[in-house]
């Protein structure tokens, strides 16, 4: 897969989604069983209690605080983490630079979950994330979302140049919702002492204090340093933001982390919408979505219902034009 030109919009070429299909037309896309924007967000769609993988189940520091969600195992060197991809905050607001990628729940589980060392080891050479591993992630947050590079396949800011919403988010090729900044909103839910989220070398990454509550000390490149003999890293307001690439010990094969989950397409890729800017994003039970934006003045809406076996999406023009597309999802 060979990435897009300097000059294109950010096409968001994710290593661990296979190729997709030529790209939606615009038209496709533009038009349009409406769903009620004042629903409340509910939590990610498959509960731990429904997720299935080997090993005992453990408890990680901060991942506990979403327990109803994500499921934390441990087998042999590695943990397990399995959850469907989706936070239990809202996302896709504010995304000014879209792709026309919309948040589905992913099969984080079994022999697709997210494997983390249980022993990370400081690596002799570490790896930088200024000059590589932009595919796939290079962290998972404790509410079961990946982070990726804060640099895109062209090496550019994703949070500098529009694609990021409120919470540091937005969508791949694989409909995969995922970060490019550490959540350090989650410091709100597991503690301002606790993790936020954990780099695939195994060492933590907190939020803006240290595990004693004081503020964080000086930081190296790679936005860690050892902490009681211990390294962890840290997340910031400024760039690299989450961890700056891999102080620990890690495969790297065609150019990311190895192992980590598969996030297969289920539709051609999008295109850029230019003037797109995604203003609203509701979710009502466990599978109905809506997203609207504005483009040239107008609203364009897309309500879809999404589970792991299937995608069907209403797309709905400015006159109240209707078009639906139905999917069916790999396995």
């Amino acid at each position: 897969m060979s990435p897009t030109s300097a000059s294109a919009a950010h096409e968001h070429v994710h290593p661990h989604v296979p190729e997709r299909q030529p790209h939606l037309s615009r038209r496709t896309l533009l038009q349009g069983i409406a769903l009620g924007f004042g629903a409340a967000v509910t939590s990610s769609l498959v509960t731990a209690q429904e997720a299935a993988a080997s090993g005992s189940v453990v408890k990680l520091p901060g991942f506990s605080a979403f327990a109803s969600s994500v499921k934390t195992l441990k087998s042999g060197k590695y943990y397990l983490v399995e959850s469907t991809g989706l936070p239990p905050h809202n996302m896709m607001v504010g995304i000014t630079n879209w792709q026309q990628q919309v948040p589905v729940p992913q099969p984080y589980t079994g022999s697709n979950s997210w494997q983390l060392p249980v022993t990370p080891k400081l690596a002799a050479r570490p790896i930088s994330a200024k000059t590589s591993l932009f595919r796939g992630a290079i962290a998972l947050a404790v509410d079961g979302v990946p982070i990726f590079n804060a640099l895109n396949n062209r090496g550019e800011d994703s949070y500098l140049i529009g694609e990021l919403d409120e919470w540091g988010g937005h969508c791949g090729r694989a409909d995969d919702y995922h970060y490019h900044t550490a959540p350090l909103h989650l410091s709100r839910t597991v503690g301002a002492t606790k993790p936020i989220a954990y780099a695939l070398d195994g060492y933590p990454l907190y939020g803006s204090f240290e595990p004693n509550g004081k503020s964080v000390a000086k930081l190296d490149e790679y936005n860690g340093h050892l902490y009681k003999g211990k390294y962890h890293y840290h997340g910031t307001t400024t760039y690299p933001y989450a961890n700056g690439g891999m102080r620990g010990v890690v495969t790297v094969k065609d150019g990311q982390v190895d192992p980590q989950p598969v996030a297969n397409p289920f539709r051609p890729a999008g295109e850029p919408l230019r003037g797109a800017q995604i203003t609203e994003f509701a979710r009502s039970g466990t599978s109905k979505f809506a997203l609207a934006y504005t483009l040239g003045g107008a609203r364009y809406r897309i309500d879809y219902t999404a589970t792991l076996q299937s995608v069907s999406m209403t797309f709905i023009d400015p006159s109240g034009s209707e078009s639906t597309q139905t999917y069916a999802r790999k396995t």
